[in-house]
């Protein structure tokens, strides 16, 4: 089993920054990914970024060249470095990690973080 523990959100001026952290505990073997979703209301989740485990990175079209995802894989854990933020970014920020295993994908969620945007 995987635990993800996320912080780092808040509340920001639209141009502002924030830094997300995720910290990953418990089976950590064979970790494939880690990144960032996140979801407005009534929507379903969407993919922020994602970086691999051997440091590959994709991001969302809207967050490009704003968002920054890292990892540091001696501490477990995933980072993502929002800035120009806008009221549109306003959503909540799930961590994700995806873990190869046997033939099995499996993948798991933190909790959630609120970010919250003002214009």
């Amino acid at each position: 089993q995987v635990h993800l523990v996320e912080s780092g959100g808040g509340l920001v001026q639209a141009g502002g920054s924030l830094r997300l952290s995720c910290a990953a505990s418990g089976s950590m073997s064979s970790i494939n990914a880690m990144g960032w979703y996140r979801q407005f209301p009534g929507k379903q989740r969407e993919l922020v970024a994602v970086i691999s485990s051997g440091g590959s990175t994709n991001y969302a079209d809207s967050v490009k060249g704003r968002f920054t995802i890292s990892a540091d894989n001696a501490k477990n854990t995933v980072y993502l470095e929002m800035n120009s933020l806008k009221p549109e970014d306003t959503a909540v920020y799930y961590c994700y990690l995806q873990r190869l295993f046997r033939g099995f994908t499996y993948e798991y969620w933190g909790q959630g973080t609120q970010v919250t945007v003002s214009s």
